[in-house]
């Protein structure tokens, strides 16, 4: 199912790619560059260098699902 599937081209390591990410997890991924004093692009960079070889959507969306797992409770 794509509904709500957005599509932003980023640089990474001096080329230009594609990711398609559902939109709640852009605002994920831009509150958590926002908190780290990063841009998007480079998170995503960051995210990019330790994903050995998986998807690069995917990774994303296990960073966000860990970012957000490691979030004390309120």
């Amino acid at each position: 199912m794509s509904a709500g599937l957005t599509k932003h081209s980023v640089m990474i390591a001096g080329h230009r790619t594609s990711v398609s990410l559902e939109d709640p997890f852009w605002a994920a991924l831009r509150e958590i560059a926002e908190a780290r004093g990063q841009s998007v692009q480079a998170l995503i960079g960051a995210i990019d260098a330790g994903r050995d070889g998986q998807n690069l959507s995917s990774a994303i969306r296990v960073f966000v699902l860990e970012a957000v797992r490691a979030m004390p409770e309120s």
